[in-house]
């Protein structure tokens, strides 16, 4: 018998209304020419029709692109700090695609295991995320190189997969389990329905047709870190804009500034990117200043100094970085173009 349920597609508003009583339930949506992640309206289900991913990863649901950190008002004792209040909603995300999901565990790693960020893990500790499976993956992605899939659920509560008039819902963690057994609306699904899914999930997989070889790519680019000549040619198109870094759903830099008038003002953060010619200048020098040294950085820390930090690549395939570049910068060519250790 299966374990499995399902829901007609025609009724995704009635689960989203009953779940949206409990939790703040944020769906792809368009804001002008760039869908992300935002707040249900309540009624429109139109998203499901033509949703492949969004511009803006999720990761901005959690790390905002600038957020207030804290307050402060200066008198005679000095100064008084009123710290930001925490995002104590409960949030669902509805329909996102593994690779966001998989991003999140790794931001997850950079600002839990890395230091402790109380924004981001307030954020993220009353969250519910209810995965989307791809079956029109872009010919940009390249997940599974990454250890994904179209159809991964690892870092999903809830999985669903598009198997025609129908989704098949699968109970994957334990909260997952608990939302669906209160979800109404739900039919028991058949093993022919999870028959289709199986096929849905492999055709999928075989959809995704852009390849690279991580074997060692941490030792290859530790052999080559030196080698001007390579960096030069590989980072001679990019202009430095950060369009990678900011649609990036795993990078996590960040600047601070205080606005401050008088005596009152606020510390915010916002995000940063290794791309700019001023994000290492300090009083006496820039490392940085080449753009090679720049690329370098972006590639290196990815594949090379997150792994050795935290075990893992950071990057999950999704192709934004790709897609989305005014130049064509590909970072699969070069992955490939790592020379070979001698």
């Amino acid at each position: 018998m299966s374990t499995s349920k399902k829901i007609n597609k025609k009724d995704i508003g009635k689960i989203l209304s009953q779940w949206n009583q409990e939790f703040t339930v944020l769906v792809p949506s368009k804001e002008g020419d760039v869908s992300k992640m935002a707040r249900w309206d309540g009624k429109d289900t139109g998203f499901m029709d033509s949703h492949r991913n969004t511009v803006q990863p999720v990761k901005a649901n959690f790390f905002p692109p600038m957020e207030e950190m804290f307050s402060f008002q200066k008198n005679k004792e000095g100064y008084h700090i009123e710290p930001a209040s925490p995002d104590e909603h409960k949030l669902l995300i509805f329909a996102i695609r593994p690779c966001d999901a998989n991003a999140l565990a790794i931001l997850d790693v950079a600002f839990k295991d890395g230091y402790e960020d109380p924004y981001y893990l307030s954020r993220r500790k009353n969250t519910l995320l209810v995965g989307l499976g791809c079956t029109n993956p872009y010919d940009s992605c390249f997940c599974t190189s990454m250890g994904g899939s179209p159809s991964d659920s690892t870092n999903v509560d809830i999985m669903l997969t598009d198997i025609g008039n129908e989704f098949l819902i699968e109970e994957i963690t334990e909260a997952g389990k608990e939302l669906v057994a209160r979800t109404e609306e739900l039919q028991e699904a058949k093993k022919a329905d999870e028959a289709e899914a199986k096929k849905v999930k492999e055709t999928s997989y075989d959809k995704v047709t852009r390849k690279i070889d991580t074997k060692d790519i941490d030792k290859k680019l530790l052999a080559c870190f030196e080698n001007k000549d390579y960096w030069e040619k590989v980072s001679a198109k990019c202009i430095s804009c950060g369009i990678c870094t900011f649609l990036c759903p795993t990078c996590y830099c960040f600047d601070i500034n205080d606005d401050s008038f008088k005596k009152q003002g606020a510390r915010f953060r916002s995000w940063d990117s290794c791309a700019f010619p001023v994000y290492t200048r300090m009083p006496m020098e820039n490392p940085r200043v080449e753009k090679w040294r720049r690329v370098r950085q972006k590639v290196c820390h990815k594949f090379e100094f997150f792994p050795m930090n935290f075990g893992s690549i950071a990057c999950v395939g999704c192709g934004r970085c790709i897609r989305l570049c005014p130049v064509n910068w590909d970072i699969t060519q070069t992955i490939e173009s790592v020379p070979e250790i001698t």
